[in-house]
């Protein structure tokens, strides 16, 4: 019995991913028509957070906010003086904590993007993360009718985080997985923090260094 459930587990898996992308095409059609309506921004670079917070900035007075979630990136302090630099406001911009990997980036922030009802993602990464991050993304949020777009930024210098084949095949892989599971079941990250609510007296007592590209010295 057990050997016959294990033949028709990853065939079943397939042909339940299948149709739901199916079925999928005609939301994510839709969703691509339709305006930007979160960013999500991927940890491992500053850039990334100095750019969303320069278009924020810019952005402010061209129509209503559009909520930012920052996935395991810098230091909570460093952002907030990120933003807080560019005269720009704190609200809507929510910093989570939970990922260790690009994988666990969308696993943990799908569930956010479904609670504010996000159906259009602008995706901010590097170009050094590309194609792995985009297809991840394409495939996880792509599961739930969420259209991903790709702002690439310009990294400064060699990049630790190197990219290859083999982590691209395993991500893929564990995606497509994903793509199926997170139907029923989705972990939720119990570390998401307004960036607003980012203490800097308290940071300044205990100590913290931020990345000397974010220029704050």
């Amino acid at each position: 019995m057990i050997l016959k459930l294990k033949r028709w587990l990853l065939p079943g898996c397939l042909l339940a991913l299948a149709l739901g992308l199916i079925l999928g095409l005609g939301a994510l059609q839709q969703a691509a028509k339709q305006p930007v309506d979160a960013i999500l921004v991927l940890g491992g670079s500053v850039q990334r957070e100095i750019q969303v917070a320069q278009q924020r900035s810019t952005d402010a007075s061209r129509g209503p906010v559009i909520p930012i979630l920052i996935s395991q990136g810098s230091a909570d302090p460093c952002i907030r003086q990120i933003f807080q630099r560019q005269g720009t406001s704190l609200q809507e911009v929510w910093l989570e904590k939970c990922a260790q990997s690009t994988f666990d980036n969308f696993r943990f922030s799908l569930p956010i993007l479904q609670q504010w009802g996000s159906h259009h993602v602008r995706l901010v990464t590097s170009p050094s993360h590309l194609p792995r991050a985009q297809w991840i993304g394409q495939i996880v949020l792509g599961a739930h009718g969420i259209w991903v777009e790709i702002d690439a930024v310009a990294e400064t210098g060699q990049p630790g985080n190197q990219e290859s084949w083999l982590k691209t095949a395993l991500d893929l892989s564990r995606s497509l997985i994903w793509a199926v599971v997170s139907q029923v079941y989705q972990p939720r990250c119990p570390e998401v923090t307004p960036l607003a609510a980012v203490d800097l007296e308290t940071w300044q007592a205990q100590g913290y260094k931020c990345e000397h590209q974010a220029g704050l010295d």
